[in-house]
């Protein structure tokens, strides 16, 4: 596939959930990022997209709204402080804390 067919597959809702796991491996970021971002990846693999070396990838995950609270939780202690905040932000908009 190409970097544009890749992209489209990785944002593409209707891609088989076995193409979006090979997708997360690529190793362009913003394909990672794409598939970090759509809503029907399987958890599994948005937890394994929540520890990628890329920031952009990881913060594509605090924004996707699929996201098991879970993971957001992880991404809570990133070491990254934007990371932190965004995740914290997502949460919040999930959680009711009173």
């Amino acid at each position: 596939m190409t970097r544009d067919e890749r992209l489209r597959a990785a944002l593409t809702t209707s891609t088989p959930p076995e193409i979006l796991v090979e997708l997360s491996r690529d190793g362009d970021p913003n394909v990672r990022g794409y598939v970090a971002a759509n809503t029907s990846t399987p958890h599994e693999i948005l937890g394994e997209l929540s520890r990628d070396k890329d920031d952009y990838v990881r913060w594509n995950v605090t924004l996707n709204p699929s996201a098991p609270l879970e993971i957001l939780l992880i991404l809570m202690v990133d070491d990254n402080e934007h990371m932190r905040r965004e995740a914290e932000v997502t949460l919040s908009k999930r959680v009711m804390i009173p």
